[in-house]
């Protein structure tokens, strides 16, 4: 067997690892929220980019899936799903409190765009990003949460056969 041959064999074998993709650049309103954007009573901000394509909202004891980019609003990429190109599933009870809001107000498929203020955010926490954050969110999924019991745990049902 040709060298050639052999590792244009060895390349078919192996599995294509997805490439990493380029970071987002930071939105043009990465400095402060648009005059259009809502307001809710705790002090964030939120613009919707893009409707979802189910009525179904998210509770707060749900694990999510979402992609995201969070940025400061200096424009530093903090973090983001999309230069792994993997989505990311977490019970939402788990996320800064801006964060839990944010995605509160979403449905699924939605995207949407959040300001944070820092009280919302890591409140001036060492060795974590302070002030205002900005984090795009698209929100992919949402199922409850595994740890939460059934409402019939307490008693077997009447029809339960018993052995």
């Amino acid at each position: 067997m040709t060298h050639r041959l052999l590792a244009a064999i060895l390349l078919l074998a192996v599995p294509a690892v997805p490439a990493r993709a380029q970071a987002p650049s930071p939105p043009s309103d990465v400095t402060a929220p648009p005059v259009d954007s809502m307001r809710t009573p705790s002090g964030l901000a939120t613009k919707l980019i893009e409707s979802g394509k189910s009525e179904r909202k998210v509770l707060p004891t749900d694990l999510v899936a979402t992609h995201y980019s969070l940025w400061t609003t200096d424009g530093k990429l903090i973090d983001s799903t999309r230069t792994k190109n993997t989505a990311v599933r977490f019970p939402l009870e788990n996320v800064i409190p801006g964060w839990q809001e944010c995605v509160l107000l979403m449905t699924i498929g939605e995207k949407r765009r959040c300001w944070i203020p820092q009280n919302l955010a890591y409140n001036g926490q060492k060795g974590r990003p302070a002030g205002m954050l900005v984090v795009d969110i698209e929100l992919i999924d949402a199922r409850q949460s595994p740890t939460i019991p059934p409402p019939d745990v307490a008693k077997a049902p009447d029809d339960a056969q018993k052995t």
